[in-house]
């Protein structure tokens, strides 16, 4: 896993138990409904830290990282955004930070498509499909 730092920029974790986990925000991100966990990094932290933190902070999981699968600017946010493999430890999902989150939901690999009808970064796609199809 790479150590780098990603000072600033917006991570998304991405754990699979059989299913994705899935978030709505309180107050949503443009016509972004559904997404994946996300959040800053911060100072000093790798994409993977951040991805872990943030997946405690809104959801109350503990979650390993397992593989950052990859990083673009997202298209409709312009933002930098890293995308971390995750795998869960410990805890059941839930809306830790109400502030943030309104909602979360475990999605099965066919029914992804009906939660984000906008698509998935193709490397993100490709490792859903490896992952949840086994």
């Amino acid at each position: 896993m790479s150590q780098q730092d990603h000072d600033g920029g917006v991570v998304a974790g991405i754990v699979c138990g059989g299913r994705v986990l899935l978030i709505r925000r309180r107050v949503p991100e443009g016509d972004l409904v559904r997404q994946f966990l996300a959040g800053a990094i911060e100072p000093g932290e790798s994409a993977e830290q951040a991805a872990v933190r943030e997946t405690l902070e809104e959801t109350g999981l503990t979650v390993e990282a397992v593989k950052l699968i990859g990083e673009r600017v997202h298209p409709k946010t312009g933002r930098s955004m890293s995308y971390t493999a995750c795998a869960i430890v410990s805890g059941e999902a839930h809306v830790a930070d109400d502030e943030e989150l309104a909602e979360v939901a475990w999605v099965a690999h066919l029914e992804i498509g009906e939660y984000m009808p906008y698509g998935l970064f193709g490397p993100v796609q490709e490792y859903l499909d490896a992952t949840l199809t086994r």
